[in-house]
């Protein structure tokens, strides 16, 4: 399972939400959602504008985690997103 890491990496940069969001070209209420929700499905557009603004590679944004710590653990992984 893939859980994205914007939130952790832009406090570390010290880089306020509504920043972020202004820079990177994105609604804030998308990347309110994006903090909220870390395992959301995000583009790869978004995610390299996020990753522009925070100076970090694209991947430094994401990481791998046990489907068990999932908020989706229980959810079929075979079952189409509707």
């Amino acid at each position: 399972m893939i859980k994205l890491r914007i939130s952790e990496v832009a406090k570390e940069k010290g880089i306020s939400m509504r920043k972020l969001a202004k820079e990177a070209g994105i609604a804030y209420n998308t990347l309110r959602l994006i903090y909220r929700d870390p395992h959301r499905d995000i583009s790869l557009y978004t995610l390299d504008s996020i990753a522009q603004v925070l100076g970090v590679p694209p991947g430094d944004l994401i990481e791998s985690v046990p489907r068990e710590e999932s908020p989706l653990k229980d959810e079929d992984p075979k079952k189409p997103l509707v």
